[in-house]
Order: C-alpha cells, then structure tokens, then sequence
C-alpha cells in the first residue's frame, strides 16, 4: 500500500495566484492593444498614401490591385495586404481623416472597425458604436448584434422613466439601462408565461447579459427573501459593477400596471436590509414589461421613493428602417 503524500497548500497561496493570473492577463491585454494601435497605424498610413496618389495621379482600383499583388509576394504571411483590404484602408482614411476620432479606431480590432464602416451610416452613428465597443470590450460577433438591433437608433429615442430617487442617487444609471430591450434570440413560443419567459432567459443568460450590459453578474433565479413567516421569490437578481448595486428584475408577459412597483418596492427594501452588503449602493429595481404606456409610467414613478425604472421587451428585432424613419420625424419635430 502506497502512502499518499498530502501537499500543504502555503497560506495566501490562492491570493497570490489570482494576483499572478490577474497580471499576466493585463500584460496580454496590453501586449495586443500595442500590437493592435501599430497596426491599425500601418493601415491608416496605407490608406492615406493610396488617397494621395489618387488625388495626385488617379490611382483606381487596377493600380490598388497591382499594389496588393507586389504586397503580398513580398509579405505571403501577411493576409492583410487583398486589394479588397488595401481598399478599405482607403475608405477608413478617407471617412475619418477630418473627424477627431481616428485615435478610438486604435483601440479596436481591424474586423471591428470594419464591421462599424459598413454597418453605420453618419459620423455620429460611428462615434456611438467606436465609443460603445471600447467601453463593452465587444467581440465582432457581440457587435454586430448590437449594430443589427438598431442599438444607436434606440438609444436616440429612448424616453426612459426613472424615478426621481434614481436619477438622485446614481445619476450615471440613465446610461446604464435602456427603454426597450431587444430579446429575439429567446426562441419563445407564441403563447407563454412568465415561468416560460424567466426559463428561456436563463437558457440564454449569455445572450441576455449582453443585451443589458457587460457589467451586469447574474446571482440567481427566483431569489429567496425570507421575511418574518413567509418567503418572496425575485425572479432574477443580478449585480452591476460598475452602479456598485443588486439589481432586481421583475418580467411581466403583459402591459405596465402601476400596482407592479408596490411589489417590486417591497422585494427592494428587503435587499437593503437583509442582502446588501454595507459598502454597496441602495438596490434598483427594474420591471421588464410587454409594453407600457409613458403617461401611466410617469404618473406611476412620480412618488416613487426606491431606485425603480420600467423597461418593455420586443422579441422581435425592430426595422433599422422604421428606426431610422422615428429618428427622422423626432429631429423634424425639433426643428419647429
């Protein structure tokens, strides 16, 4: 029989690991974002030179396209260097070259950056999604989704109810929360519940986090608050980093009632007194509905005393088109 030799763990070790991997990430973080800016460096460079000769000289395509074939036999490692690509460095160069925003395309992936060209149509679109995608860290794949979902157009038109003590105590949550979420990725059937919805959600936690916001940390589904004899359920509750808060969130398969917020101010007093940690800021509460009417939210939220917003879901991606045509009549409506 072999004696097992029990390995003493030193003490702190597990801190100073999370410390050393914590590190380490920084450094590749930092490592690639210098690789990156160098790049995207080198393709701005191209770009502007290929606009210069064409200005110059009236290089076209055929030219570009020579050029790339010297580039790529020079460099075949290199994929960078199609003609479709040198072309695009142009159209970089040439979109951003009077604008103060060439120092965020630094910060982004070549594919990220690309996918904000092609998909976003003024200079004040592109700012929205350069702005965002540094801020989110977003993949190309969580990009395009957010671009595809009409996020810019969305958040021109938000109208979003907060309650007054919301506005008071976390000034920056009107960034943080959106009027309508975009849900069409929950694959709900055409008659559910909120058993159904809350199911699905869970089903599609990644998707959903995305949705709301990378900061958001989920803590559990149907939430147990135990108050004198009885038990309370939260449908889901989460954590936002960046607000320092819990977040509870109530999903309705119906309209907005104003006897919502009486139950969801409730389940808030009783995170702040039982769940809540000390250093945190006081718990929000969001109540997800199918629809809602602006003046019932207003009235609802005008005495409300706790962090409270109402939000509606569509699960149905909305036409960038009629987006764009409520965007027009918006400005149009501004300009009387």
């Amino acid at each position: 029989m072999t004696n097992k030799i029990l390995q003493i763990v030193p003490k702190d070790y597990n801190s100073v690991l999370i410390e050393i991997k914590q590190r380490i990430s920084e450094a590749q973080y930092s490592a690639f974002r210098l690789v990156n800016k160098e790049l995207i460096d080198l393709y701005l460079y191209i770009g502007a030179r290929i606009v210069e000769q064409q200005a110059k000289h009236g290089w076209g395509q055929s030219i570009v396209k020579s050029l790339a074939q010297d580039l790529q036999k020079e460099y075949p490692k290199s994929k960078g260097f199609s003609s479709q690509n040198l072309w695009r460095m142009k159209q970089i160069y040439e979109t951003y070259r009077d604008s103060k925003l060439s120092a965020l395309l630094r910060e982004l992936s070549w594919t990220n950056n690309l996918l904000i060209l092609s998909k976003s149509k003024s200079i004040e679109e592109k700012e929205f999604y350069l702005k965002l995608c540094i801020k989110e860290k977003y993949s190309s794949r969580e990009l395009e989704r957010q671009i595809d979902s009409g996020f810019y157009e969305r958040s021109m038109l938000s109208n979003k109810k907060l309650s007054s003590t919301m506005r008071d105590l976390m000034p920056s949550a009107e960034k943080v929360f959106k009027d309508t979420y975009i849900l069409n990725f929950l694959d709900l059937p055409k008659s559910f519940d909120e058993k159904d919805f809350r199911k699905s959600i869970i089903k599609n936690l990644k998707t959903f986090v995305l949705e709301f916001g990378k900061d958001f940390a989920f803590l559990g589904e149907e939430y147990r608050l135990q108050i004198g004899n009885n038990d309370y359920f939260i449908d889901l509750l989460f954590y936002h980093r960046e607000l320092r808060c819990l977040v509870a969130l109530e999903l309705k398969i119906d309209d907005f009632k104003p006897e919502y917020l009486g139950k969801l101010n409730f389940y808030l007093e009783a995170l702040d007194k039982d769940v809540k940690k000390n250093y945190e800021n006081p718990s929000v509460g969001i109540i997800l509905c199918k629809s809602k009417d602006k003046d019932v939210v207003e009235y609802a939220l005008k005495r409300n005393l706790s962090p409270a917003l109402i939000s509606e879901y569509k699960t149905k991606l909305i036409s960038k088109k009629i987006l764009q045509q409520k965007m027009h009549e918006l400005f149009e409506l501004g300009e009387k």
